[in-house]
């Protein structure tokens, strides 16, 4: 009896010392918050994440993005009278200035200056609604499913909403961008005008966390009364990066607090980046009436999986989604299949293996081996690679 109270009394103290150090998920002044791995998008933590609330200047990482998609850096940008007349613009462009597109980049993201977001719509897409509507295109793509911008600086509109979910998908997709990161990741900068030559104007960041919190490299606040506090941040510690988004948080103070604490929990959660070299996904493909008999078919990125706290690397193993055989004629770069990350069981990434080489419909001895040997496959399968691979 004594014994068995000896082992129950240091249970419970090794219980309790690995309670005491289990990072607890935060508490956030937030209504909606999410933090996400940034290179494969997977979800550290999520309170409401797909709540709906308006997404105020956040939108301007899209407007960003598409700028440096569609224009030079020295693009010379025209200010309209439109975007000069736009309310809370502390860049104070004037109607007929001209300035270059970074520059007009740099500073509506430093100043988050809703006339710089119109300027960059008109000089994309001609009109703020055509640019509105490239906008909402590229929200498809990304894979924003509950979002719908009206405008390309997050002003009020009751048609202008989003979620933390899909905002941190676009984080993660403006974040591709060098120039992106540069301008995000930037404390304080002189922005100058090509027209009036002379013209310039001191720009300081709003994001508090910059040069503040460990890692942080962006990216952009928002601010509305019907928005409230709202932050998409990013920081990169090592090899792990982290995207974390607060949307309708109290004041324009606890959205910074809210970040740094979803940031530090991520960071407490992520132990490693499991990376499969795109390298070692590489498979074979067989043909069908082709010139060749077989095609190399790989993935044009690495397979990466963050590990979380308690989380075994050794449960990850890759299995594939592709035919043994395909008919010529096959191109260069059409995807075949794909390469599937598995954890214990289930599905965790994916990437795509598309074909390294053109092969032709035609003739071959490698084509014609294949096609009288496809019957008793896979008892032959191991010839195929010893002459066809």
């Amino acid at each position: 009896m004594k014994n068995f109270f000896v082992r129950m009394f240091f249970c419970a103290v090794i219980f309790f010392t690995c309670t005491a150090h289990a990072a607890k998920p935060p508490v956030l002044y937030s209504d909606s918050a999410i933090v996400i791995e940034s290179s494969t998008g997977r979800v550290v933590y999520e309170l409401n994440a797909d709540k709906i609330y308006p997404p105020a200047s956040m939108t301007k990482m899209l407007t960003c993005a598409l700028g440096i998609e569609y224009l030079s850096p020295s693009t010379e940008v025209k200010i309209s009278r439109e975007a000069a007349a736009v309310e809370y613009s502390d860049l104070h462009l004037a109607e007929g200035d001209i300035i270059s597109a970074h520059e007009l980049l740099l500073g509506m993201m430093l100043v988050s200056d809703n006339g710089g977001a119109v300027a960059t719509a008109e000089a994309v897409g001609g009109t703020v609604p055509n640019f509105v509507e490239m906008m909402n295109v590229k929200l498809s793509e990304i894979g924003c499913k509950d979002t719908h911008f009206a405008n390309p600086n997050g002003l009020p509109h009751p048609e202008h909403l989003s979620t933390a979910r899909d905002m941190a998908k676009i984080a993660a997709y403006c974040m591709k961008y060098k120039e992106f990161r540069d301008i995000v990741g930037t404390e304080y900068a002189t922005i100058h005008w090509i027209s009036p030559k002379d013209q310039k104007i001191e720009a300081m960041n709003t994001n508090e966390l910059l040069n503040k919190y460990e890692g942080t490299n962006g990216i952009k606040t928002g601010y509305t009364l019907s928005a409230g506090g709202c932050m998409t941040a990013s920081a990169k510690r090592g090899d792990v990066e982290l995207i974390a988004v607060v949307m309708h948080s109290d004041n324009m103070e606890t959205r910074f607090i809210d970040a740094k604490a979803l940031l530090d929990y991520g960071f407490s959660q992520i132990k490693k980046i499991h990376r499969s070299d795109k390298k070692n996904i590489e498979q074979v493909v067989y043909i069908r009436d082709g010139r060749k008999g077989a095609v190399h078919v790989g993935a044009e990125a690495d397979l990466n999986f963050p590990l979380l706290d308690g989380e075994d690397e050794k449960l990850l193993k890759i299995s594939y989604e592709l035919p043994k055989i395909v008919e010529a004629e096959v191109k260069e770069g059409d995807v075949i299949g794909k390469a599937i990350l598995e954890y214990d069981g289930d599905k965790v990434a994916s990437v795509p293996l598309s074909a390294k080489d053109t092969v032709e419909k035609g003739f071959s001895f490698g084509s014609i081996f294949v096609g009288m040997t496809e019957p008793f496959m896979p008892v032959v399968e191991g010839m195929w690679k010893f002459f066809l691979a």
